[in-house]
């Protein structure tokens, strides 16, 4: 019996995160420190060979951790970390509206120094091509997205509501 219950307390506490766990976290993310070490520890064991949706939010968390390093070498090497695992991400899937939505959020945050903007433009035609397709908690996660973005022009916000 001591045994059934280890097991479940182990794949409690040691799996991956669900996606709603996640969207959550990602919201508030940039808000602090805290939330930003909270949301990538969630992500932590989260590597390439999981869900890729999964990948995409964990080089979001490295990219949001690379603003708290103090050397400007430390900060690119996680900033190039996050990306790649986003970039790798996307190739996987790249028909995942989720995925984009966290590529676009991250290109639409970061300084144009960084150079990793580039796929806005994609991204953003992606999300409005494909969100009357979606359902649920999905399409209205991608809405709230859509209409605090400041990729999207007023007229574009209206099409989600």
């Amino acid at each position: 019996m001591k045994t059934f219950f280890a097991c479940i307390l182990f794949f409690t506490f040691n799996g991956n995160p669900t996606i709603a766990e996640v969207r959550k976290l990602y919201a508030t993310a940039n808000n602090s420190e805290t939330n930003a070490k909270e949301f990538s520890a969630k992500l932590a064991d989260v590597s390439k060979e999981d869900n890729k949706t999964l990948v995409a939010y964990k080089g979001a968390s490295i990219v949001i951790l690379s603003k708290l390093e103090k050397k400007i070498s430390n900060k690119s090497k996680k900033f190039k970390e996050g990306a790649d695992l986003i970039e790798f991400a996307v190739a996987s899937e790249p028909n995942n509206i989720e995925i984009r939505l966290v590529r676009l959020s991250i290109q639409e945050n970061v300084p144009k120094i960084v150079n990793y903007r580039g796929d806005k433009k994609e991204d953003k035609k992606f999300l409005l091509d494909h969100y009357k397709e979606q359902t649920g908690i999905l399409k209205e996660y991608i809405g709230n997205f859509i209409t605090q973005s400041k990729s999207f022009t007023s007229a574009e916000k209206l099409l989600v509501n």
